[in-house]
């Protein structure tokens, strides 16, 4: 599913949205269990600072991952706020971007890029946030489905495989993974002694993980347990697979 710098735009800023909303009034020092017992000070803090670098590497060229602990989000009072502005100025230097192509791990790519995944994140520690602090997530269905795609496209990249060691574990000899949400066309993931790969398509598999798109997306994210949705198939492909793909 192809969506605009419109759609990520206004998801950029309904998850920011609620992110801000679901930390409003709780312990700063509230552990965010999903999310490697962050306290919810780090998290908020992390999701602004990621914004806003990204768009200064939009906008100047790529500068250091900065340390989430590093960050400062000011008083919880003025997290909103702050968080709001961050969102703010990177959807701004996208937009001024236009086409140009920019940094990424990946090699020069459109601005679009860092849009998308600081979208992608910002709706998954939208999740931590609200599991965290008991609050309502909800995420639609075409940006869930995007986030698979994105996740599955950085994974099966070759560099992710030295950015991410464990990514090399999921090399196989043809296992198929199959996720389906609902009456959807899903994705079919093929480990292969090169690394993985996948298309979108609805097939049989050695194990097929079936739910809504935002339940197939928390799950592999490691934000909701495997229970959350219908696992068919060989069990202990499934495990290995989310025991190797830890966000």
């Amino acid at each position: 599913m192809d969506l605009d710098t419109a759609r990520f735009v206004q998801g950029l800023h309904d998850h920011t949205a609620g992110f801000a909303k679901a930390v409003a009034g709780a312990d700063p020092e509230t552990p965010a269990p999903t999310c490697p017992e962050w306290p919810l000070r780090v998290l908020a803090g992390h999701v602004g600072q990621a914004h806003r670098w990204a768009a200064g590497l939009i906008r100047s060229g790529p500068a250091p991952v900065p340390d989430p602990f590093e960050a400062d989000p000011g008083a919880p009072g003025e997290w909103s706020g702050w968080l709001h502005a961050g969102a703010a100025e990177l959807a701004a230097a996208v937009l001024a971007a236009a086409d140009s192509p920019v940094w990424t791990f990946f090699g020069p790519r459109p601005a679009t890029f860092w849009l998308r995944r600081m979208l992608h994140d910002t709706t998954v520690h939208h999740a931590d946030a609200a599991l965290a602090t008991g609050t309502a997530f909800e995420i639609a269905p075409d940006l869930a489905d995007d986030a698979i795609s994105e996740w599955l496209e950085m994974l099966s990249h070759p560099v992710m495989a030295t950015l991410r060691p464990a990514f090399a574990a999921l090399r196989g000899t043809g296992q198929t993974l199959q996720l389906r949400p609902g009456a959807g066309v899903g994705w079919l993931i093929t480990r292969t002694p090169a690394g993985v790969r996948w298309t979108r398509a609805t097939d049989t598999a050695d194990v097929t993980l079936t739910g809504s798109a935002g339940d197939l997306l928390l799950v592999l994210t490691r934000r909701l347990p495997p229970g959350q949705v219908t696992i068919t198939g060989d069990h202990d492909l499934a495990d290995h697979w989310l025991a190797h793909t830890a966000a």
